[in-house]
């Protein structure tokens, strides 16, 4: 299932768009279908038009300070924030672009907004070292949490494995956990959580758009740009299956 999850999106990202129409344009000695897929590359690249896409996935949330966050029974926090790093004394980890994640979660059992922390087993079938969430209870004890409040999952590939494995975890027939993610991933997360039978409590963070003013820059096409607005695509794929699975 996992491949399933990857192939998917790469079918019906806009790069695989583009380049279709630009060779079935050659193929067909059409400039018009050729031009159509430039055209599409052109806007898909154009900030103003890629950080409405990003706007849009988040959305349904706002950043919540953890001192405002409700009570549960465990803090959940969602993998996806590690890079495994090849050295010559052999692998090290370093953060990634979610780690507002981890810190959140740790924040959240600070304020005793649980008992229970909770990382889940991130890891997949071509992944190397250890799974994420052994490395994210290593650095939670470090940073004074102690290790018989922290739980880590049995080893999960992606949102639904990860929601199915907190509910085996929890002892309660109707757990609620403060779910901490991304506020992108929050949408599909929360969605797959309570189709296993999980109250959530939403926590978003990583939030990609931030404040700032409109200038000329937003209207210069770039890579950088392209690449946000076929992760919008993906995510968009993530919300339509599981909203049919669910």
């Amino acid at each position: 299932m996992i491949y399933f999850h990857k192939i998917l999106p790469l079918l019906f990202s806009p790069l695989f768009l583009i380049i279709s129409l630009i060779i079935l344009g050659l193929i067909l000695n059409s400039k018009k279908i050729s031009l159509t897929g430039i055209a599409i590359l052109i806007i898909f690249s154009v900030p103003i038009v890629s950080n409405k896409l990003l706007a849009y996935l988040e959305s349904d949330y706002e950043l919540i300070k953890p001192s405002k966050v409700e009570s549960a029974d465990a803090i959940v926090v969602l993998s996806g924030m590690v890079s495994t790093i090849k050295t010559k004394d052999g692998l090290e980890y370093e953060w990634g672009s979610g780690v507002d994640r981890f810190f959140t979660g740790i924040d959240l059992f600070n304020l005793n907004k649980a008992p229970t922390l909770i990382f889940t087993g991130g890891k997949l079938p071509w992944s190397i070292g250890v799974a994420e969430g052994e490395f994210l209870k290593k650095e939670a004890i470090k940073l004074g949490v102690p290790k018989k409040n922290i739980l880590i999952t049995e080893n999960v590939e992606n949102t639904d494995q990860e929601a199915k494995a907190i509910k085996k975890l929890l002892s309660s027939d109707n757990p609620k956990v403060i779910l901490v993610t991304s506020a992108f991933h929050m949408p599909r997360a929360q969605l797959v959580f309570e189709a296993a039978g999980v109250n959530v409590i939403p926590s978003p963070v990583d939030f990609i758009i931030g404040a700032g003013k409109l200038t000329f820059m937003n209207f210069i096409p770039s890579a950088s740009s392209f690449e946000d607005t076929s992760f919008f695509v993906r995510e968009m794929i993530g919300r339509t299956y599981y909203n049919l699975k669910y």
